[in-house]
C-alpha cells in the first residue's frame, strides 16, 4: 500500500497549488459544501421528490464496527461526501434499526424513516431525504429491532422498496455496532465491507470477533472486506494495530483484509459533532478529511468484492430467490 503520509502530504501540495481557484472542498465557486443537485433545506424531510441520479450498478459499502463509540457513523457520513467530491450520487442508508443517528449528524429532523417503509405506510422516495451536503440519506427505523421480525408481505415490500436506490452510483450503509444477526447480514450482503476500530483494546478485540465471525460462519470467500483505524495519534500507531488485525486474520482464519488507511484524532471532529455537521464541511483541509479523501481515492483504485450489485445484496440479505 502506497504511503499514507506521504499521499496526506501530496494532498495539501496540490491544494496550495490550486489555491483560491479550486474553492472550499474542491468545487468551483468557494463553496465550503458539496452541492451536486438543488437541495431542500436540510431539516426539513419527506418531500418525496425523485433523486436525480443515473442509471448504473450500485456500489454497496457496509460500514461496521464491533464496538460502539468508534467513529463509525462520522466516518460514514464524511465518506459519503469524499464520494459526492467526486461527482458520485450517494445514499448513506442508516440501517441501524434501534438507534439511527446519521440524521443527528447532519442536523436532519426527518419526519418519516425506515420503520414506515416496512409497515407500508411509506414509499422509499417518501422517506429520501435530500442534504445540503449534496448527498442523500435513508433515515433509520429506530425502536424497530430485527428485520426477521417482518412478515412475508412487509418483506417484500422492502424488498422492492429497496430496489428504488439502486440507480444511486455509491450506498454508504451504516450498520449498528456488533454482531448481530443484521449487522452480519449487511456485511455479507455487501460489495465492500468496512470494518472500523480504533487502537483502544476493546475496539481492536471487538472488530475481531467481526472478522472471525465472517470466516467462520458467512461462504464469501470472495468479499471485499478492509479496514480503517479511527483516531490514530500517529502513522505508527495505525499500522502497528492494522498489521497486528490483517495478519491475525490471515493467519488464523485465512481471510484476507485490506488495510484501506487511517484518520487521525483531530479536535477539528469533535467540534464538528458537537455543531452537528460533516467535519469534511466545517474544515475541508483539516487532517481527518485528508485522511477520509485518501481513504476513498484507496477504495477507487481497489476491486470491489463480489456480491454482484444491490439486486444481488437483496437476495442474500433476505434470501430471495432470482
Amino acid at each position: 500500500m502506497e504511503d499514507q503520509a506521504e499521499r496526506l502530504r501530496e494532498i495539501v501540495r496540490q491544494r496550495a497549488a490550486l489555491g483560491a481557484s479550486a474553492g472550499g472542498f474542491g468545487f468551483p465557486g468557494g463553496s465550503s459544501v458539496a452541492v451536486t443537485a438543488p437541495v431542500e433545506n436540510s431539516r426539513q424531510a419527506g418531500t418525496g421528490r425523485n433523486h436525480r441520479i443515473r442509471e448504473g450498478k450500485a456500489r454497496i459499502i457496509t460500514v461496521t464496527s464491533g464496538k460502539g463509540g468508534v467513529g463509525k457513523t462520522n466516518l460514514s457520513v464524511n465518506l459519503a461526501l469524499a464520494y459526492a467530491r467526486l461527482g458520485k450520487k450517494v445514499v448513506v442508508m442508516d440501517a441501524d434499526l434501534g438507534l439511527a443517528n446519521v440524521n443527528v449528524i447532519l442536523d436532519v429532523i426527518p419526519k418519516y424513516n425506515l420503520y414506515h417503509v416496512i409497515r407500508k405506510q411509506k414509499s422509499m422516495k417518501d422517506i429520501l431525504v435530500e442534504t445540503d451536503y449534496g448527498i442523500s440519506i435513508v433515515p433509520g427505523a429506530s425502536g424497530f429491532s430485527q428485520i426477521a421480525n417482518m412478515n412475508d408481505d412487509e418483506r417484500q415490500n422492502f424488498i422492492n422498496e429497496l430496489e428504488t436506490l439502486s440507480v444511486a452510483d455509491i450506498i454508504i450503509i451504516d450498520t449498528s455496532a456488533g454482531v448481530s444477526s443484521n449487522v452480519m447480514d449487511f456485511i455479507a450482503a455487501a460489495d465492500d465491507a468496512v470494518i472500523v476500530t480504533t487502537p483502544e483494546p476493546t475496539a481492536i478485540t471487538d472488530a475481531y470477533g467481526i472478522i472471525k465471525i465472517i470466516a467462520t460462519e458467512y461462504e464469501t470467500p470472495n468479499m471485499g472486506l478492509k479496514l480503517v483505524v479511527n483516531r490514530v495519534k500517529s502513522v505508527a500507531e495505525a499500522k502497528k494495530v492494522a498489521d497486528r488485525m490483517t495478519n491475525i486474520a490471515g493467519q488464523f482464519l485465512n481471510l484476507k483484509v485490506d488495510y484501506l488507511g487511517f484518520v487521525y484524532d483531530d479536535a477539528v471532529v469533535s467540534h464538528a459533532v458537537l455543531r452537528q455537521r460533516p467535519f469534511m464541511v466545517i474544515d475541508p483541509k483539516c487532517k481527518a478529511s485528508l485522511c477520509v479523501r485518501h481513504i476513498v481515492d484507496r477504495m477507487e483504485k481497489s476491486d470491489r468484492g463480489s456480491s454482484g450489485g444491490f439486486g444481488a445484496m437483496l437476495n442474500r440479505l433476505f434470501g430471495k430467490k432470482n
